[in-house]
């Protein structure tokens, strides 16, 4: 899938992904210690006018064992979750997808919620064709992300168990 709009320069410097970094642990701390009341919206880009829920996602990374915590916006899809691992329309995948991916069974805190039990699965082609315009409608940000690159953004369902 090729790229069919050019990326804002400067968009894959290191320092980008140093800032994303503690950006997300400084919006792990705060959620926590507020249980949601900061930090569970995302206002930037296109969340400036249309804020987006934040939710936790607890993960193992797949060749340390540490766990990691990172947030992301969700979609809610009847009792499911869905996330995606855009990582701004960079080239790879989020280290949190590998590691959900090598280890599905995890936990997410939301709103009220600290320690929801689901379970990761890449949602398939159909699904995702289904599941994509709710989620550029939510954020329409992940539009441009996908333009950005040529990789497919994987769309991740969180399903309870």
């Amino acid at each position: 899938m090729p790229a069919t709009k050019p990326k804002p320069n400067g968009l894959d410097r290191p320092i980008v992904a140093q800032l994303i970094k503690y950006g997300a642990k400084a919006n792990v701390a705060v959620y926590r210690l507020t249980n949601g009341r900061v930090g569970a919206t995302w206002r930037i880009g296109a969340g400036w006018r249309k804020p987006v829920p934040v939710l936790l996602l607890d993960h193992v990374g797949r060749r340390s064992g540490r766990r990691f915590t990172t947030p992301l916006l969700y979609l809610a899809d009847g009792p499911d979750l869905v996330v995606v691992a855009s990582q701004g329309g960079l080239p790879r995948n989020p280290q949190w997808f590998h590691n959900l991916v090598a280890s599905p069974e995890t936990t997410v805190a939301v709103p009220g919620e600290r320690d929801r039990a689901v379970r990761a699965r890449v949602a398939g082609p159909e699904e995702r064709a289904r599941l994509w315009p709710r989620l550029v409608d939510l954020y329409a940000d992940f539009e441009s992300y996908q333009a950005w690159t040529d990789r497919e953004i994987p769309v991740v369902v969180l399903e309870p168990r």
